[in-house]
């Protein structure tokens, strides 16, 4: 058992300790930034543009002479708060929907597979895209695009865990003791699909961050002025001969994060990992 035991450990401590590396460094560049640098990101100034790196602007100045580093900060308040909004409310739809489809069955399961098999019939982005096109522009739109495509992949997971869990004996002893549908749902079936949950959100999420960025970046998502990754590698496109960085700087932390929440996703997985547990 010790033997099985000791590598998991590492591979948790490895990957824990790079998260927390990565969270202490932006942590501390953001306090930099913030306290130090004060500088407006929509602040335009001609002057100053296309300069390189300097104590006042650490990442250098973009083609409107903003401070790169502030509205590479910001950009992450956008990129990333907005993909957290959107997986936050996929998972308020999805999850209970999924648990009373699941649990009754009948009419509600029919209708909720219909709708499922509807939306499951495309590739996610196209869904995106045609929903987009639709609503307009903005990233108010686009989160409501990327919820209308998530809910079904959570609800879909949370039916088919219910499904195999309201079979088992404990289930039918709770019934047979009068316990209501809600109480067992809440107290019986809910903390076996935590952990699925979690597993397909942790991994969602950077695919969330690339569908907000790569939306952002053709003019679907976040509107300029306002700092966002995606719309920072756009307005870079031109300069991306004289000044590569403009778009090395966006892009690099597009992957940094979407590589953290992968790294967290595999995490949780192993450490709800049934069968694992099992052999140990």
């Amino acid at each position: 058992m010790k033997e099985l035991s000791l590598p998991s450990i590492k591979k948790y401590s490895w990957q824990g300790m790079v998260a927390l590396i990565c969270v202490i460094f932006i942590f501390l560049v953001a306090l930099y930034t913030f306290f130090y640098l004060k500088h407006d990101p929509n602040l335009t100034n001609l002057d100053q543009r296309l300069q390189g790196m300097s104590l006042q602007h650490p990442l250098g100045t973009d083609q409107l002479g903003r401070d790169v580093l502030t509205r590479l900060l910001l950009g992450a308040k956008q990129t990333i708060g907005y993909s957290l909004l959107a997986l936050i409310i996929a998972l308020i739809i999805g999850v209970p929907f999924g648990l009373i489809s699941g649990y009754k069955r009948g009419l509600v399961d029919r209708i909720f597979m219909r709708i499922a098999d509807g939306f499951l019939a495309f590739p996610d982005t196209i869904v995106a895209i045609v929903l987009s096109g639709l609503l307009g522009p903005g990233i108010g739109n686009l989160v409501l695009a990327i919820v209308m495509i998530k809910w079904v992949s959570y609800a879909r997971l949370v039916r088919s865990t219910v499904l195999s869990e309201s079979q088992k004996d404990y289930v039918l002893v709770a019934r047979i003791n009068g316990l209501s549908s809600r109480k067992i749902m809440q107290k019986h079936l809910l903390p076996h699909i935590v952990g699925h949950v979690l597993v397909l959100a942790s991994l969602d999420l950077g695919k969330i961050i690339l569908l907000i960025s790569a939306f952002s970046y053709i003019g679907l998502g976040v509107q300029p002025p306002t700092p966002e990754w995606g719309a920072m590698l756009n307005d870079s496109r031109s300069y991306f001969q004289s000044r590569p960085e403009l778009m090395i700087y966006p892009g690099l932390a597009i992957v940094v994060v979407v590589l953290l929440t992968n790294m967290l996703g595999d995490y949780l997985r192993d450490h709800f990992d049934v069968k694992k547990e099992v052999q140990q």
